[in-house]
């Protein structure tokens, strides 16, 4: 365990530890999407890991996927977040924010008065999503984005990083996976678009490629994460050859100076994620594949300059990091809780 516990520089961010908070929507954010007391007490419990990588947050009315999903369009946003960076910077840990837009991954029945669904091409998701005001609906027909709607959602996403740096948040992460707008644009099932956005597999990541660029240039690139999985077909999305898909998307990104890609590992034992991108970013990984303390060990063995991001183990055990350097038993967490309104399976779990 002790490599686990050893500092890692990723860019402009230095870790005090490799464990990692991976980014998981609870939503219990405020019905407009401003932080809240809440929040800031269930972030600042696991502030003690080397970063926690906050909820998939939407840049933009039009991007918001979820019921008590947070934003970071306005500032009104920027001021609720503070006191959550605040209380993580508190128990010496870092902070980035995931910026999720939800494309085609919505409801009207969510989202704002005058707010859309929009997607690079006109074609519905199946499936359908909770909403607190009218049940299981439907997922929107989305408006495919022109070429010049593109180019301003790009910038909503440079706007949105700004004002992450502003509330507090040491790096921004952009979410390409699971089947939200970037992942939208890089799978072939979900993109048919004919401009400079659609076709072969670069032009496809040209969406995410940008958005990054835009991130990088509003905060600094090495304060900009990037996260990836494989093989993934969240949502209702595909692709003709994911493998050779990432592989670009990883090619076109890895000179741009990322401070980190954070890889799921693939669904698919034929897609090596890791190792995918391990030959591209060695040293700035952070790697996702249900941990726990019987698989920390073998992993960094094999990648040495990574850091581990854990998810259901952080949501029962407030006090993981600890619990992993004492080696005492984790804590179960309460499925049935993970999304509802409260404190209830979010911040009241005990302590060890």
């Amino acid at each position: 365990m002790d490599k686990l516990f050893s500092p890692l520089q990723l860019g402009a961010l230095h870790l005090q530890n490799r464990i990692v908070m991976a980014p998981m929507t609870r939503n219990r954010a405020e019905p407009d999407g401003c932080a809240n007391a809440l929040m800031a007490q269930y972030y600042g419990q696991r502030g003690d890991a080397g970063l926690v990588i906050a909820e998939g947050t939407w840049p933009s009315a039009d991007g918001q996927a979820y019921c008590r999903q947070p934003g970071i369009a306005n500032e009104a946003h920027v001021r609720a977040w503070t006191p959550v960076c605040a209380a993580v910077h508190a128990r010496g840990g870092l902070i980035a924010l995931q910026i999720m837009h939800g494309g085609r991954i919505g409801s009207v029945h969510i989202k704002g008065t005058g707010s859309r669904s929009v997607a690079p091409s006109a074609l519905q998701a199946q499936g359908e999503v909770f909403t607190d005001r009218s049940g299981m609906q439907a997922y929107d027909l989305p408006e495919a984005l022109s070429t010049e709607e593109v180019r301003a959602v790009i910038a909503e996403h440079g706007a949105a990083a700004k004002r992450a740096r502003e509330a507090g948040f040491d790096a921004v992460e952009l979410h390409c996976t699971s089947g939200y707008l970037p992942m939208q644009f890089l799978c072939s099932g979900t993109n048919v678009r004919t401009d400079a956005y659609g076709g072969d597999a670069a032009a496809r990541a040209r969406f995410a490629i940008e958005c990054l660029q835009a991130i990088g240039a509003a905060i600094g690139i090495d304060r900009v994460g990037l996260r990836i999985n494989p093989g993934n077909t969240f949502n209702d999305t595909s692709d003709n050859n994911s493998a050779a898909t990432h592989a670009t998307l990883l090619g076109l990104a890895a000179p741009l100076g990322l401070a980190y890609v954070h890889v799921m590992r693939a669904p698919l034992p034929e897609i090596d994620a890791f190792g995918m991108a391990a030959q591209v970013l060695p040293r700035r990984l952070i790697l996702n594949d249900g941990f726990g303390p019987d698989t920390v060990a073998p992993a960094l063995e094999q990648f040495p300059g990574a850091a581990l991001s854990f998810a259901r183990h952080f949501v029962g055990n407030p006090d993981l990091v600890q619990r992993l350097r004492q080696s005492l038993p984790l804590a179960r967490f309460d499925r049935k809780t993970l999304y509802t309104p409260g404190a209830a399976g979010y911040t009241d779990y005990p302590l060890a």
